[in-house]
């Protein structure tokens, strides 16, 4: 069979997992619709928390990154994984014992204002737009090569399979998908790992095989050395990026991924707080699988990709080059007419256009795997995309029907209303990430990359500060949250966007201006240090907040009577 009815095949049966278990597990009550009614086991919330976190990005777009960039897309990999520690010690516990529903609840209850809960709805619905953007382009990408579509109609095709899910079955039904979603993702990134492992080095386990050596003596990580050097790329394994960016980004991915609203509100689907500890250890035993595996696809897709493609002829050019052609995702321009292919780091010779996206998926296909293993990819990168953006659409949803509709604009609204409103919500924030997914603003992880600069810039520090500062007020949090929010917000305009200087043609021009040398993907903490330096001076010349919120405050973080949530 070919590669296009096993898409079929296998994208068809995980669809239908997925939309089965959304009729069987569809949201009756608001609670069930925001927190699956708070009884879901730990280890099912751990794997379905990694499928929420686990995004396009992770799945498509990282070892894409890493393969292009080599060691400085190592920071990727340190940020995102680190992130997850962080957020497992230093918040999940204790925002899951303060008993709220979302992150603007926890800050508007926290900070006693219905302003500082605008500000972080506002917020929210930044993040979880930026962020989703790029769950809506990975779809796309998946659905034009694999069942051979325009871009755009694979984002039309995707909305319309997450709004049935997630409209439906609320975070009941989005929690269980996840769980399914999980397996689905992990399997199809790792069978292909394997084949590809064993069939460069010998070595099965790609963690291992990576670090070996082929069938020619010569380790894989010398080779591909010498491969980039030929061609005029920075060596593999050494990195061009300076220190304080790769700090910049380490730091702000890490502390973006612990104020992820979308990440956060899993820890309120289980029964106890204990349970939100033992499911973020769960959560990052899972995602490891993955992480560990990214470097040796990388690694594999880049030494195949140099093999294959450079200096051949264009009609001696393997059948998968022509399949991902049409996609417009990899451009052949034979600027000297000889009819070879010229892959080189020179701009002004190099005839090879190639999306970054594409690696992980066109992998099985370069490496001539089996037909079955490339269409598992394809229902694998769907799975990542799908499950995420269904996340955030929740996230999206609740923000504005729980956060903005019932507690600030009409408190009296019924429960049903309450549901019909998340619904609505949930069905015009699916059309807005369509807009994105159609209209990106650059390749998947970066977008990602800049949604984890915004959450730290944000959240990060009204959460950490909210949990161990008894002093912060809603003066020191509201001040902090919009100055650290509109600081990245203008650096991410300025620099990635060119909005101030000239469009997009002007950003690469812009490097040199960079403040401190860093990057618009770092810088998320530069303004999450000014947020907690304008929060605290602030706090500290204002009133002090109320003493029952003290108390509040004091009390969520004793362990003792741990076992249910907090009833504040």
């Amino acid at each position: 069979m070919g590669i296009l009815t096993w898409t079929w095949i296998l994208v068809g049966i995980t669809f239908a997992i997925y939309i089965g278990i959304a009729i069987w597990a569809r949201a009756g009550s608001s609670k069930e619709f925001y927190v699956a009614g708070g009884g879901v086991p730990p280890i099912m919330n751990g794997m379905a928390t990694a499928a929420d976190w686990m995004s396009a990005a992770s799945f498509i777009s990282l070892a894409g990154i890493v393969s292009f960039t080599g060691y400085d897309g190592s920071v990727y990999l340190m940020g995102w994984t680190g992130g997850y520690v962080l957020l497992a010690l230093l918040l999940a516990p204790y925002l899951r014992k303060f008993g709220k529903f979302t992150v603007p609840d926890f800050i508007g209850d926290r900070y006693y204002s219905n302003t500082a809960r605008i500000v972080a709805v506002i917020a929210a619905l930044i993040v979880s737009f930026t962020y989703v953007a790029g769950q809506m382009r990975g779809v796309g990408i998946v659905f034009s090569r694999y069942l051979e579509v325009d871009i755009n109609t694979g984002v039309y095709i995707g909305m319309a399979i997450v709004l049935f899910y997630a409209v439906l079955g609320g975070m009941k039904g989005i929690t269980y998908t996840q769980v399914a979603q999980y397996c689905v993702l992990i399997f199809a990134f790792m069978v292909p790992a394997i084949f590809i492992s064993f069939q460069m080095t010998g070595n099965p386990i790609p963690q291992l095989g990576f670090g070996g050596s082929g069938e020619d003596g010569i380790y894989l990580l010398d080779k591909l050395d010498g491969l980039q050097r030929e061609l005029g790329f920075n060596e593999y394994t050494s990195g061009s990026k300076s220190m304080i960016d790769v700090f910049a980004i380490t730091v702000a991915l890490m502390v973006g991924t612990a104020g992820l609203p979308h990440v956060i509100v899993r820890f309120f689907t289980v029964p106890k707080v204990k349970d939100a500890r033992v499911s973020a250890g769960w959560a990052l035993l899972f995602i490891a699988i993955l992480y560990t595996t990214v470097p040796a696809v990388a690694v594999f897709a880049r030494t195949n990709l140099i093999e294959t493609v450079s200096n051949t002829k264009y009609e001696e050019l393997p059948e998968w080059f022509g399949n991902w052609e049409k996609t417009g995702l990899l451009k052949f321009d034979d600027k000297n007419g000889d009819g070879v292919v010229q892959y080189v780091a020179d701009n002004e010779v190099n005839e090879l256009v190639i999306d970054r996206d594409i690696m992980v998926l066109a992998n099985p296909e370069i490496a001539k795997l089996p037909n079955w293993v490339v269409a598992l990819v394809g229902a694998g990168g769907l799975a990542a995309a799908l499950s995420t953006a269904a996340g955030l659409l929740l996230v999206i949803a609740s923000s504005i029907s729980h956060d903005l509709f019932k507690k600030i604009i009409k408190p009296d609204i019924s429960e049903k209303g309450e549901l019909v409103a998340a619904r609505f919500s949930a069905f015009i924030a699916v059309c807005i990430a369509g807009y994105f997914g159609i209209n990106p603003p650059g390749f998947v992880a970066a977008v990602v990359a800049l949604a984890f600069g915004l959450a730290a810039a944000s959240f990060f520090p009204a959460i950490l500060l909210g949990i161990f500062d008894k002093r912060m007020n809603k003066e020191g949090a509201i001040t902090g949250m919009i100055v650290g929010l509109a600081l990245m917000l203008f650096y991410m305009l300025k620099f990635k966007f060119g909005i101030f200087d000239g469009g997009k043609e002007a950003v690469a021009g812009l490097k040199e201006s960079w403040w401190f040398g860093i990057s618009p993907e770092g810088f998320g903490t530069v303004a999450m240090i000014v947020n907690f330096i304008v929060s605290i001076v602030v706090s500290r010349i204002t009133v002090a907040p109320p003493q029952n919120v003290q108390d509040i405050v004091e009390d969520i973080r004793i362990p003792s009577g741990a076992g249910e949530a907090s009833s504040h």
